[in-house]
């Protein structure tokens, strides 16, 4: 039977586990991402977005910290109670000290960000919600990180996903995403499941070629540093919405 978004438990995320597998250190696979970002951001005068979104934020900073030169306003937006729960302890409490290596390489990749990983947060403002009733032409730029393959097993509705993705920002606003290439469904920690889309560079050619303009595709290969959940290495997406 297909797991879809709506059969999950999003409010159980176990965040714990999925940071000290992902997040602790600074793997090969999200430095090659992050270089790959900030070539994009730096198309951007710094404060030159007035608005823009992570879509489906989950406990993921850097993502936040790649977006603070260009934005003015960020919002990370995440539906699960336990990853909106981390996140506000992130604003409250200050950032985890794992995160500094993070911004450290943002920075020198874009210079442009601020000094601190506290003042490259300072601009986001956490939303829990769902990212599928985000009201069209919200925003001016959006970002999205292992989101729309991660949160069901059907084909149709990881299309929906980005479709409602590409749908939040403006005409011709700008899109830039992550995602695992190949992802079946996987495990966090020592029993918890969750749903896998395997997606691959043409598949997602296919679902945003008539939505965007400008569309650029570039993978990375599978991180031996990281846990093997099945995947084969990253999908990297920019765009420009129709």
């Amino acid at each position: 039977m297909i797991t879809h978004n709506d059969d999950v438990d999003w409010d159980s995320w176990p965040v714990a586990d999925y940071l000290a597998e992902n997040y602790r250190d600074l793997h090969p696979a999200d430095a090659a991402v992050i270089t790959h970002h900030s070539a994009f951001y730096r198309r951007f005068a710094p404060g030159s977005v007035a608005r823009s979104v992570e879509f489906g934020a989950g406990p993921n900073l850097y993502p936040l910290i790649l977006a603070a030169a260009a934005s003015r306003r960020i919002d990370a937006v995440e539906a699960g109670a336990s990853n909106v729960a981390y996140l506000e302890r992130q604003f409250l409490y200050g950032p985890d000290a794992s995160w500094q290596p993070f911004h450290a390489l943002c920075r020198r990749l874009n210079p442009d960000l601020p000094a601190t990983l506290a003042g490259a947060l300072a601009h986001v403002n956490i939303v829990h919600a769902d990212v599928r009733a985000l009201e069209p032409g919200t925003y001016d730029l959006a970002s999205m990180h292992f989101v729309a393959e991660g949160a069901t097993e059907d084909y149709a509705e990881f299309a929906d996903f980005c479709r409602a993705f590409v749908r939040c920002v403006v005409p011709g606003g700008s899109l830039v995403a992550a995602f695992m290439e190949n992802m079946p469904t996987y495990r966090i920690g020592p029993a918890s499941h969750w749903p896998g889309c395997p997606v691959n560079p043409d598949l997602v050619t296919k679902v945003f070629a008539p939505l965007t303009r400008a569309l650029s595709i570039a993978r990375i290969d599978t991180d031996p540093t990281l846990p093997d959940y099945g995947d084969s290495g990253m999908v990297l997406l920019t765009a420009t919405a129709r």
